[in-house]
């Protein structure tokens, strides 16, 4: 069974395409252009499942047609509409360290290298401006710039950040 600390989302399926089991797919990663990947993992009656990939093309930068493996209807790709898209953590992890996405760390705990307290988890990431923030499941919002990235743990899923002085004291949080 597919755990979700083993994933991160990179898109949401949309309406069927053709009439031979195609969908369209809202992406929010660049996960194709650097990883071969075989399946993608759908969140399906909130269970994580693999779906594996014939083929698939990309009509524009952040909208790709993928034929699953054995949906072969429009029927069938239709049962998949609204779904989310999820890639496998393992697949996306480098030697080098990077090659790594902005979504890759939802998830991931954020600790302050100055204090090191933990200041939340990422529940999110905002990429609507040039500058990307990492949204806590408080609510909270960090600038996601790799200047303040002191350490990363991948196998604790842990950031450590040199948060700019004084900017946990601008978000109000009850004790």
């Amino acid at each position: 069974m597919i755990r979700e600390d083993e994933v991160y989302k990179i898109g949401r399926l949309g309406k069927p395409h053709g009439v031979h089991g195609e969908i369209s797919m809202q992406v929010d990663d660049d996960v194709f252009d650097r990883v071969d990947a075989d399946c993608l993992i759908l969140m399906v009656d909130g269970i994580l499942v693999p779906f594996y990939m014939e083929e698939y093309r990309f009509r524009s930068d952040t909208t790709a047609l993928i034929k699953f493996e054995d949906i072969d209807t429009v029927e069938r790709a239709r049962e998949l509409t609204n779904c989310d898209v999820y890639f496998l953590r393992s697949q996306a992890d480098s030697d080098e360290g990077d090659g790594y996405t902005w979504a890759y760390f939802t998830g991931f705990d954020l600790v302050d290298a100055t204090s090191g307290k933990h200041v939340g988890r990422i529940a999110s990431i905002d990429d609507s401006t040039a500058n990307v923030l990492f949204c806590l499941d408080d609510g909270t919002l960090i600038p996601a710039a790799e200047d303040l990235i002191t350490s990363i743990d991948h196998d604790r899923r842990q950031i450590v950040m040199q948060l700019p002085e004084g900017l946990l004291s601008l978000f109000v949080h009850d004790a």
